[in-house]
Protein backbone atom coordinates (compact mmCIF):
# COMPACT_ATOMS: atom_id res chain seq x y z
CA UNK A 1 0.00 0.00 0.00
CA UNK A 2 0.86 3.56 -0.23
CA UNK A 3 0.57 5.35 3.30
CA UNK A 4 0.88 7.96 4.65
CA UNK A 5 2.75 8.28 7.92
CA UNK A 6 2.29 11.15 10.41
CA UNK A 7 4.62 10.44 13.31
CA UNK A 8 8.05 11.05 14.81
CA UNK A 9 11.01 10.15 12.58
CA UNK A 10 12.63 8.91 15.69
CA UNK A 11 11.95 6.39 19.22
CA UNK A 12 9.55 4.03 19.00
CA UNK A 13 7.09 6.16 16.57
CA UNK A 14 10.26 5.62 13.61
CA UNK A 15 10.99 2.41 14.23
CA UNK A 16 6.98 1.36 13.92
CA UNK A 17 7.40 3.58 10.29
CA UNK A 18 10.61 1.73 9.59
CA UNK A 19 8.30 -2.21 10.35
CA UNK A 20 5.81 -0.47 7.96
CA UNK A 21 8.91 -0.29 4.85
CA UNK A 22 10.29 -3.80 5.67
CA UNK A 23 6.61 -5.08 5.09
CA UNK A 24 6.97 -4.11 1.54
CA UNK A 25 4.32 -1.04 1.81
CA UNK A 26 5.56 2.73 0.40
CA UNK A 27 5.62 5.18 3.30
CA UNK A 28 5.84 8.36 2.89
CA UNK A 29 6.38 10.00 6.26
CA UNK A 30 5.64 13.74 8.19
CA UNK A 31 6.71 14.55 11.63
CA UNK A 32 4.35 16.99 12.85
CA UNK A 33 6.73 18.77 15.20
CA UNK A 34 9.04 19.47 12.65
CA UNK A 35 6.30 21.30 10.68
CA UNK A 36 6.19 23.67 13.90
CA UNK A 37 8.71 27.01 13.87
CA UNK A 38 12.28 25.77 14.51
CA UNK A 39 15.23 26.85 16.53
CA UNK A 40 16.54 26.55 20.20
CA UNK A 41 14.57 29.10 21.89
CA UNK A 42 11.62 29.41 19.33
CA UNK A 43 11.41 26.12 19.47
CA UNK A 44 11.55 25.16 22.93
CA UNK A 45 8.56 28.34 23.16
CA UNK A 46 6.30 26.78 21.00
CA UNK A 47 6.73 22.97 23.06
CA UNK A 48 6.09 25.13 26.29
CA UNK A 49 2.69 26.67 24.36
CA UNK A 50 1.87 23.17 22.91
CA UNK A 51 1.73 21.74 26.79
CA UNK A 52 0.43 24.56 28.37
CA UNK A 53 -2.88 25.67 25.53
CA UNK A 54 -2.92 22.08 23.98
CA UNK A 55 -1.65 23.28 20.74
CA UNK A 56 -3.89 26.24 20.68
CA UNK A 57 -3.76 27.48 16.97
CA UNK A 58 -0.55 24.97 16.16
CA UNK A 59 -2.53 22.13 15.13
CA UNK A 60 -3.84 24.79 11.85
CA UNK A 61 -0.29 25.23 11.13
CA UNK A 62 0.48 21.82 11.03
CA UNK A 63 -2.78 21.20 8.72
CA UNK A 64 -1.88 24.01 6.16
CA UNK A 65 1.66 22.18 5.51
CA UNK A 66 0.40 18.53 5.83
CA UNK A 67 -2.20 19.85 3.17
CA UNK A 68 0.50 21.59 1.05
CA UNK A 69 2.54 18.40 0.60
CA UNK A 70 -0.05 15.70 -0.41
CA UNK A 71 -1.33 15.04 -3.61
CA UNK A 72 -4.60 13.70 -4.16
CA UNK A 73 -5.29 9.76 -4.45
CA UNK A 74 -1.56 8.89 -3.56
CA UNK A 75 -2.32 7.08 -0.29
CA UNK A 76 -4.47 4.51 0.46
CA UNK A 77 -4.32 4.69 4.34
CA UNK A 78 -3.22 7.25 6.68
CA UNK A 79 -1.35 5.97 9.96
CA UNK A 80 -1.61 8.75 12.66
CA UNK A 81 1.50 8.39 15.08
CA UNK A 82 0.35 9.63 18.78
CA UNK A 83 -2.15 12.49 17.66
CA UNK A 84 -1.30 15.40 19.58
CA UNK A 85 -0.90 17.53 16.50
CA UNK A 86 -3.32 16.52 14.45
CA UNK A 87 -6.92 18.27 15.24
CA UNK A 88 -9.79 17.51 14.05
CA UNK A 89 -10.00 19.74 10.57
CA UNK A 90 -6.68 17.82 9.80
CA UNK A 91 -8.46 14.29 10.23
CA UNK A 92 -11.28 15.44 8.20
CA UNK A 93 -8.99 16.65 5.32
CA UNK A 94 -7.43 13.33 5.02
CA UNK A 95 -10.24 11.27 5.10
CA UNK A 96 -11.70 13.58 2.18
CA UNK A 97 -8.22 12.47 0.51
CA UNK A 98 -7.65 8.80 1.86
CA UNK A 99 -9.50 5.88 2.33
CA UNK A 100 -8.74 4.81 5.69
CA UNK A 101 -7.36 6.83 8.65
CA UNK A 102 -5.97 5.12 11.95
CA UNK A 103 -4.55 6.70 14.81
CA UNK A 104 -1.84 4.72 17.46
CA UNK A 105 -1.20 6.22 20.25
CA UNK A 106 1.24 4.25 23.04
CA UNK A 107 1.01 7.12 25.28
CA UNK A 108 -2.58 7.33 28.10
CA UNK A 109 -4.06 10.13 26.55
CA UNK A 110 -7.32 9.41 28.73
CA UNK A 111 -5.32 9.50 32.34
CA UNK A 112 -4.40 12.63 34.60
CA UNK A 113 -0.73 13.12 33.32
CA UNK A 114 -0.09 15.75 30.38
CA UNK A 115 -3.91 16.54 30.36
CA UNK A 116 -3.84 19.66 28.14
CA UNK A 117 -1.45 18.08 25.59
CA UNK A 118 -3.97 15.48 24.48
CA UNK A 119 -6.88 17.95 23.54
CA UNK A 120 -6.29 17.91 19.69
CA UNK A 121 -6.13 14.85 20.09
CA UNK A 122 -9.50 14.18 22.37
CA UNK A 123 -11.40 16.37 19.88
CA UNK A 124 -10.01 14.56 16.63
CA UNK A 125 -11.00 11.09 18.03
CA UNK A 126 -14.58 9.96 16.79
CA UNK A 127 -13.45 10.95 13.29
CA UNK A 128 -10.99 8.42 13.12
CA UNK A 129 -11.72 4.71 11.66
CA UNK A 130 -9.40 2.93 14.17
CA UNK A 131 -7.85 4.09 16.71
CA UNK A 132 -5.23 1.85 18.57
CA UNK A 133 -4.53 1.58 22.14
CA UNK A 134 -1.65 -0.51 24.35
CA UNK A 135 -3.59 -0.13 27.71
CA UNK A 136 -6.91 -1.98 28.38
CA UNK A 137 -8.49 0.70 30.50
CA UNK A 138 -8.25 2.95 27.35
CA UNK A 139 -10.73 0.74 25.26
CA UNK A 140 -13.37 1.67 26.82
CA UNK A 141 -12.37 5.41 27.38
CA UNK A 142 -12.16 5.79 23.87
CA UNK A 143 -15.14 4.27 23.05
CA UNK A 144 -17.03 6.50 25.78
CA UNK A 145 -14.93 9.70 23.95
CA UNK A 146 -16.79 8.68 20.93
CA UNK A 147 -14.07 6.57 19.07
CA UNK A 148 -15.90 3.97 16.52
CA UNK A 149 -13.59 0.93 16.35
CA UNK A 150 -10.97 0.42 19.19
CA UNK A 151 -8.13 -2.26 18.76
CA UNK A 152 -5.92 -3.10 21.66
CA UNK A 153 -2.34 -4.35 21.25
CA UNK A 154 0.87 -5.22 23.77
CA UNK A 155 3.86 -2.74 22.93
CA UNK A 156 6.45 -4.50 20.89
CA UNK A 157 10.43 -4.33 20.37
CA UNK A 158 11.72 -3.61 16.73
CA UNK A 159 12.94 -6.54 14.87
CA UNK A 160 16.09 -4.38 13.79
CA UNK A 161 16.61 -1.93 16.60
CA UNK A 162 16.73 -4.59 19.43
CA UNK A 163 18.28 -7.31 17.91
CA UNK A 164 20.77 -8.79 19.76
CA UNK A 165 23.88 -7.78 19.32
CA UNK A 166 27.74 -8.13 20.09
CA UNK A 167 29.93 -5.84 21.93
CA UNK A 168 33.91 -5.72 20.92
CA UNK A 169 36.23 -5.22 24.21
CA UNK A 170 35.85 -1.45 23.72
CA UNK A 171 32.28 -1.37 23.73
CA UNK A 172 31.79 -3.98 26.76
CA UNK A 173 34.19 -1.71 28.97
CA UNK A 174 32.31 1.80 27.70
CA UNK A 175 28.42 0.23 28.44
CA UNK A 176 29.42 -2.65 31.13
CA UNK A 177 27.39 -2.15 34.40
CA UNK A 178 25.56 -4.38 36.69
CA UNK A 179 22.37 -2.94 37.44
CA UNK A 180 20.89 -0.79 34.50
CA UNK A 181 17.76 1.33 34.05
CA UNK A 182 17.69 3.52 30.98
CA UNK A 183 14.90 5.84 31.01
CA UNK A 184 13.37 9.63 31.63
CA UNK A 185 13.65 10.49 35.24
CA UNK A 186 9.68 10.79 35.97
CA UNK A 187 9.15 12.43 39.49
CA UNK A 188 8.00 8.72 40.90
CA UNK A 189 11.38 6.81 39.71
CA UNK A 190 13.43 9.48 42.01
CA UNK A 191 12.58 7.77 45.77
CA UNK A 192 12.48 4.05 44.23
CA UNK A 193 16.08 4.58 42.52
CA UNK A 194 17.04 6.33 45.90
CA UNK A 195 16.02 3.51 47.94
CA UNK A 196 18.01 0.98 45.76
CA UNK A 197 21.17 3.10 45.90
CA UNK A 198 20.82 3.14 49.62
CA UNK A 199 20.41 -0.44 49.78
CA UNK A 200 23.39 -1.03 47.73
CA UNK A 201 22.26 -2.17 44.21
CA UNK A 202 25.24 -0.81 41.80
CA UNK A 203 23.37 1.33 39.69
CA UNK A 204 23.59 2.56 36.59
CA UNK A 205 21.17 5.12 34.80
CA UNK A 206 20.73 6.76 31.54
CA UNK A 207 18.16 9.51 30.84
CA UNK A 208 17.48 13.10 30.96
CA UNK A 209 16.04 15.11 33.73
CA UNK A 210 17.73 13.28 36.93
CA UNK A 211 19.60 16.57 37.87
CA UNK A 212 15.77 18.08 38.42
CA UNK A 213 14.88 15.20 41.27
CA UNK A 214 15.05 16.08 44.96
CA UNK A 215 17.12 12.62 45.03
CA UNK A 216 19.48 14.03 42.70
CA UNK A 217 22.61 14.41 45.08
CA UNK A 218 22.07 10.73 45.75
CA UNK A 219 21.98 9.73 42.45
CA UNK A 220 24.63 11.83 40.87
CA UNK A 221 27.18 9.33 41.42
CA UNK A 222 24.92 6.35 39.79
CA UNK A 223 24.20 9.03 36.50
CA UNK A 224 26.52 8.19 33.15
CA UNK A 225 24.94 10.37 30.94
CA UNK A 226 21.57 12.10 29.15
CA UNK A 227 19.18 11.27 26.23
CA UNK A 228 21.03 7.83 24.43
CA UNK A 229 19.96 6.92 20.40
CA UNK A 230 18.16 3.87 19.70
CA UNK A 231 22.00 2.03 19.49
CA UNK A 232 23.25 3.20 22.40
CA UNK A 233 20.01 2.18 24.37
CA UNK A 234 20.66 -1.51 22.76
CA UNK A 235 24.39 -1.21 23.74
CA UNK A 236 23.47 -0.33 27.37
CA UNK A 237 20.80 -3.70 27.74
CA UNK A 238 23.18 -5.35 26.34
CA UNK A 239 26.57 -4.43 28.14
CA UNK A 240 24.27 -5.18 31.58
CA UNK A 241 23.67 -7.92 33.60
CA UNK A 242 20.47 -6.76 34.94
CA UNK A 243 18.25 -4.41 33.46
CA UNK A 244 15.37 -2.91 35.65
CA UNK A 245 12.01 -2.46 33.58
CA UNK A 246 10.03 0.52 35.37
CA UNK A 247 6.77 1.88 35.07
CA UNK A 248 4.93 5.55 34.51
CA UNK A 249 2.64 5.62 36.71
CA UNK A 250 0.78 8.58 35.09
CA UNK A 251 -0.01 6.65 32.26
CA UNK A 252 -1.06 4.15 34.40
CA UNK A 253 1.55 1.15 32.24
CA UNK A 254 1.17 -2.02 33.39
CA UNK A 255 3.55 -2.98 30.77
CA UNK A 256 6.26 -0.84 28.80
CA UNK A 257 8.42 -1.37 25.50
CA UNK A 258 11.02 -1.94 27.59
CA UNK A 259 8.85 -5.44 28.61
CA UNK A 260 9.62 -6.21 25.28
CA UNK A 261 12.38 -4.54 24.29
CA UNK A 262 14.83 -6.27 26.73
CA UNK A 263 14.10 -10.34 26.58
CA UNK A 264 14.69 -9.02 22.51
CA UNK A 265 18.28 -7.60 22.96
CA UNK A 266 18.96 -10.93 25.46
CA UNK A 267 18.70 -8.95 28.86
CA UNK A 268 17.54 -10.46 31.94
CA UNK A 269 14.68 -8.29 33.05
CA UNK A 270 13.80 -7.03 36.43
CA UNK A 271 10.47 -5.55 36.60
CA UNK A 272 7.77 -4.59 38.54
CA UNK A 273 5.02 -7.41 39.11
CA UNK A 274 1.74 -6.28 37.55
CA UNK A 275 -0.86 -8.64 35.99
CA UNK A 276 0.15 -7.91 32.77
CA UNK A 277 3.94 -9.09 33.44
CA UNK A 278 2.72 -11.89 35.52
CA UNK A 279 0.75 -12.58 31.92
CA UNK A 280 3.77 -11.76 29.51
CA UNK A 281 6.50 -14.12 31.53
CA UNK A 282 7.05 -16.47 33.70
CA UNK A 283 8.01 -15.33 36.85
CA UNK A 284 11.72 -16.02 38.20
CA UNK A 285 12.19 -18.21 34.80
CA UNK A 286 11.66 -15.85 31.86
CA UNK A 287 11.94 -12.77 33.88
CA UNK A 288 12.23 -11.84 37.25
CA UNK A 289 9.55 -9.26 39.23
CA UNK A 290 9.22 -7.31 42.48
CA UNK A 291 6.79 -5.11 44.39
CA UNK A 292 9.02 -3.25 46.75
CA UNK A 293 12.54 -1.73 46.64
CA UNK A 294 13.78 -4.01 49.23
CA UNK A 295 12.62 -6.68 46.82
CA UNK A 296 14.02 -5.11 44.13
CA UNK A 297 17.12 -5.15 45.69
CA UNK A 298 17.15 -8.65 46.64
CA UNK A 299 16.08 -9.83 43.16
CA UNK A 300 18.84 -7.63 42.05
CA UNK A 301 21.55 -9.24 44.52
CA UNK A 302 20.34 -12.92 43.59
CA UNK A 303 20.61 -12.43 40.16
CA UNK A 304 24.29 -10.82 39.94
CA UNK A 305 25.42 -13.50 42.72
CA UNK A 306 24.04 -16.84 40.43
CA UNK A 307 25.80 -16.16 36.79
CA UNK A 308 23.54 -19.31 35.51
CA UNK A 309 20.13 -18.42 36.86
CA UNK A 310 20.94 -14.79 35.31
CA UNK A 311 21.46 -16.27 31.69
CA UNK A 312 18.38 -18.78 32.10
CA UNK A 313 16.21 -15.96 32.88
CA UNK A 314 17.85 -13.91 29.71
CA UNK A 315 17.58 -17.03 27.38
CA UNK A 316 14.48 -17.80 28.70
CA UNK A 317 12.72 -14.33 28.14
CA UNK A 318 14.01 -13.80 24.93
CA UNK A 319 12.26 -17.30 23.44
CA UNK A 320 9.11 -16.14 25.01
CA UNK A 321 9.29 -12.87 23.54
CA UNK A 322 9.84 -14.63 19.93
CA UNK A 323 6.87 -17.04 20.76
CA UNK A 324 4.53 -14.35 20.90
CA UNK A 325 3.43 -11.04 18.36
CA UNK A 326 5.33 -8.80 20.49
CA UNK A 327 7.56 -7.58 17.41
CA UNK A 328 6.67 -4.30 15.73
CA UNK A 329 6.43 -5.65 12.01
CA UNK A 330 3.68 -8.82 13.49
CA UNK A 331 1.90 -5.27 15.17
CA UNK A 332 1.89 -3.52 12.54
CA UNK A 333 0.55 -5.89 10.04
CA UNK A 334 -2.26 -6.61 12.49
CA UNK A 335 -2.94 -3.20 12.95
CA UNK A 336 -3.31 -2.88 8.77
CA UNK A 337 -5.32 -6.18 8.87
CA UNK A 338 -7.79 -4.65 11.12
CA UNK A 339 -8.12 -1.30 9.15
CA UNK A 340 -8.83 -3.20 6.19
CA UNK A 341 -11.66 -5.40 7.47
CA UNK A 342 -14.30 -3.37 6.69
CA UNK A 343 -15.06 -1.71 3.42
CA UNK A 344 -13.71 1.98 3.04
CA UNK A 345 -15.78 4.61 3.51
Amino acid sequence: MNILYLGSNSGTSGQRKAALVRLGHRVESLDPHTLLPPGRILGRLVGLWQWRTGSLGLTEIVRRRVLGSLKAGQFDLAWIDHGDLVGARLLDDLKARIPRVLCYNIDDPFGGRDRQLWRPFLRALPGYDLVVVVRECNVQEAYDRGAKRVMRVFMSADEVAHAPRPLDSAERERWRSEVVFVGTAFPERGPFLAKLARLGVPLALYGARYERLPEWPTLKRHWRGGGTGPDDYAKAISGAKVCLGLLSKGNRDLHTTRSMEIPSLGGALCAERTSEHLALYEEDREAVFWATPEECAAKCFALLADDAWREQVAAAGRRRYLLHPWQNQRVAASILDAALADSPR
